[in-house]
C-alpha cells in the first residue's frame, strides 16, 4: 500500500505498475490525497513512466466532428441539453462529405463522429448509418461513434459499415450522483450498452467528470466501475459550468483535478488510451494532460472550423487553436510525435 510517509517511492512505482501490480482502494485514496506541487509532479512522472513503457513517445489524434447539437436529454451539466436555449445545428450529407474532402491526408489517426441524442437520428437510425457509411467510404479511417444510447441493431450495422470504436460516458458510478447528472437516465442503459458493443468487436471508451460534487469515495467508485468494463479507452474531463444548464452556478472546490485523476487512469489502465482533450484549456492544456500520462489528443476541429466541442472554452474567440498542425507543431516541441497509422490499428486489435 502507498503510505502517506513512503511518496518517495512514487519516484520508482511506474516499475511497479509495469511489472503488474494493481493499486489497492488505499492506494487510490493516498494518491487521490496528493496535493503538493512535488508529490503530484512525482505521480505525472511515475504516469509518463508507464505511459512511454507502450507507448514511446508517439501520440494519436482524433478529429472530432460534433454533426449534430440537437439532443433529447436534460443532462444538468450539458450545454446542448434539450431545455437549453441554444443555437442548434445539424450536418447535411452533402456538408458531411465537404469535411471529410478537407480532411484526407491530415495525419488523423481516427474520425470520431459525435452527436446529442438527436430525435432526428433516432426516429430513423439509417440516416446515422449512412453517415458512418460516408466517412468511411471517403476517409477509409477508423471511426469513432459517440450517438448516446442507441439500439443494439443500430450499432451492429454501424459496425458493418466500418465503426470501430464506441464512446458512452457514465459520468460517475455513484448512482444518486449520477441521477442528478443524466436525469432521467437508466444507468444499467449505459453500462449494458457499452458491454453489447464490447461483445460486437467494437473498442470502448468510458469517462467520468470531476469536480461536479464527487469527493474521493465517488471518486474510486467511479474508478473501479470503469475497470469492470474492460474498457479501451478511459478518459477524465474536469466539470466546466455552462450557460443556461442547471448547474450554471455550481461551483466545488476539489482537490480533485483532472490531471492527477489521468495520472491514476494511466496507472490503472497502463496500456489503454487516455485522452488529453483540447476542450478546456486548448493546446496548452493539452501539454499538461499528456505530461500527466495521456497519449491521445482528441476534440481537435478540422482547419477554419465553426464545428461544436463538447465544453468549447474557446466558442467565442475569433481563432481557435485547435487544428492538427497547431498540435504537431506543439508536440514536436515537447519531443514528442504523431504515431504511425499501424500503431493505431494495432491498439484497436488488442
Amino acid at each position: 500500500m502507498i503510505q502517506k510517509m513512503a511518496l518517495d517511492e512514487l519516484d520508482s512505482f511506474g516499475e511497479k505498475i509495469i511489472e503488474g501490480f494493481q493499486l489497492s482502494d488505499d492506494d487510490l485514496r493516498a494518491l487521490l490525497s496528493l496535493e503538493s506541487e512535488e508529490d503530484l509532479e512525482k505521480l505525472y512522472y511515475a504516469a509518463q513512466k508507464v505511459r512511454n513503457h507502450y507507448f514511446g513517445n508517439r501520440v494519436f489524434l482524433n478529429c472530432f466532428i460534433y454533426f449534430s447539437t440537437h439532443c433529447k436529454n436534460q443532462c444538468a451539466f450539458c450545454y446542448y441539453n434539450c431545455k437549453n436555449e441554444i443555437n442548434r445545428y445539424r450536418l447535411t450529407r452533402e456538408e458531411i462529405h465537404e469535411t471529410c474532402k478537407a480532411l484526407k491526408g491530415a495525419g488523423f489517426h481516427m474520425i470520431d463522429l459525435t452527436m446529442g441524442e438527436d430525435p432526428y437520428y433516432y426516429e430513423d437510425p439509417d440516416r446515422f448509418i449512412e453517415l458512418v457509411q460516408i466517412v468511411k467510404e471517403e476517409l477509409g479511417l477508423p471511426i469513432m461513434i459517440s450517438p448516446g444510447v442507441m439500439d443494439n441493431a443500430t450499432l451492429l450495422k454501424a459496425r458493418e459499415k466500418g465503426a470501430n470504436f464506441f464512446a458512452l460516458y457514465q459520468e460517475t458510478y455513484d448512482t444518486e450522483l449520477y441521477q442528478r447528472l443524466r436525469v432521467g437516465q437508466s444507468f444499467e442503459g449505459r453500462v449494458n450498452a457499452r458491454r453489447f458493443a464490447k461483445e460486437q468487436g467494437y473498442c470502448v471508451e468510458d469517462g467520468i467528470l470531476t469536480g461536479v460534487g464527487n469527493g474521493i469515495e465517488s471518486t474510486i467508485l467511479s474508478l473501479r466501475g470503469m475497470k469492470t468494463n474492460n474498457p479501451d479507452m478511459v478518459r477524465v474531463m474536469t466539470f466546466l459550468p455552462q450557460e443556461g444548464t442547471p448547474l450554471s452556478g455550481f461551483r466545488v472546490a476539489s482537490s480533485l483535478s483532472e490531471l492527477k485523476i489521468i495520472s491514476i487512469l494511466r496507472l490503472m489502465f497502463p496500456k489503454c488510451l487516455i485522452p488529453a482533450s483540447l476542450d478546456l484549456e486548448g493546446i496548452d492544456g493539452m501539454v499538461d494532460r499528456l505530461n500527466a500520462g495521456a497519449n491521445i489528443v482528441t476534440s481537435i476541429l478540422p482547419s477554419d472550423s465553426r464545428l461544436e466541442g463538447v465544453a468549447n472554452y474557446d466558442r467565442d474567440l475569433e481563432e481557435r487553436d485547435r487544428d492538427i498542425k497547431s498540435v504537431i507543431k506543439r508536440l514536436e516541441s515537447m519531443g514528442m510525435e504523431p504515431a504511425q497509422q499501424d500503431e493505431f490499428e494495432a491498439v484497436l486489435r488488442c
